[in-house]
């Protein structure tokens, strides 16, 4: 099973974010994923033809797509926008999960109305009973990220309650399969709770891996995406950059 990840489009009238997107959804076309899931941001300021646009552009590719918002997206125009989303009311977290040839796909939206950062730890319960829903270790999608990136003001804007959402995580009895995120518009990857955790790169510019506000490196990075690949006995996560 191949569960393809795009995040941070952030498609705006002054930009050109939407051809890289289309640049993407090229390429996922000739991979054939069984699954899309987009962890947020999709356009700035609720750009509502960005998201239209965005729509078009996902219902040419043969799977089905999941989507979580991000801190810049508008959740009202989002959810009036996107076909997906039609049966959703903004007011509610847009929380998905969803069983994919009986693989757990879970996404939480652990955004803040108003802020930079995100909040898991007003979503536990409900990710708990998620996670408790089948046996099988599940795939757990959000849009801001849990560990440190080293990027000072990006780390200012991650995933709050990462240690009750660790504490959760150390006791179930089968923890998830992965953690992905965006959010920090750089490809990355760690260890959360002992769980592989992951950042997507963006569909957007990236930003420079600013690990010394003294010494910032050129950004040079082409669009990236991640490609899950679940095998029956084990999982391989791809980071793609697209040219």
């Amino acid at each position: 099973m191949l569960i393809a990840q795009l995040s941070d489009i952030h498609a705006a009238p002054d930009n050109d974010n939407l051809t890289r997107l289309q640049k993407a959804i090229d390429w996922l076309i000739a991979l054939h994923p069984d699954l899309l899931v987009v962890t947020g941001d999709l356009t700035d300021d609720g750009w509502r033809e960005g998201y239209l646009a965005m729509a078009a552009q996902l219902q040419r590719l043969p799977c089905r797509s999941l989507l979580l918002p991000g801190n810049a997206d508008d959740k009202a125009i989002m959810c009036e926008s996107l076909p997906t989303l039609a049966h959703r009311s903004a007011k509610e977290a847009l929380h998905f999960y969803e069983l994919i040839d009986g693989l757990p796909v879970i996404g939480v939206d652990v955004t803040v109305a108003g802020e930079s950062r995100g909040d898991i730890a007003p979503h536990l319960a409900w990710l708990e009973t998620a996670l408790l829903a089948t046996p099988r270790p599940a795939m757990v999608f959000l849009h801001q990220h849990l560990f440190p990136s080293g990027i000072v003001p990006l780390d200012n804007a991650m995933c709050d309650g990462g240690q009750d959402f660790a504490q959760l995580l150390t006791r179930l009895p089968h923890p998830p399969l992965v953690l992905s995120c965006g959010h920090v518009h750089r490809a990355m990857s760690a260890t959360f709770a002992g769980i592989p955790a992951y950042i997507c790169g963006s569909i957007c510019p990236a930003n420079p891996l600013m690990l010394n506000e003294t010494h910032v490196p050129p950004v040079t990075d082409p669009l990236s995406l991640m490609v899950h690949e679940i095998r029956p006995t084990e999982r391989v996560s791809h980071f793609i950059s697209v040219c």
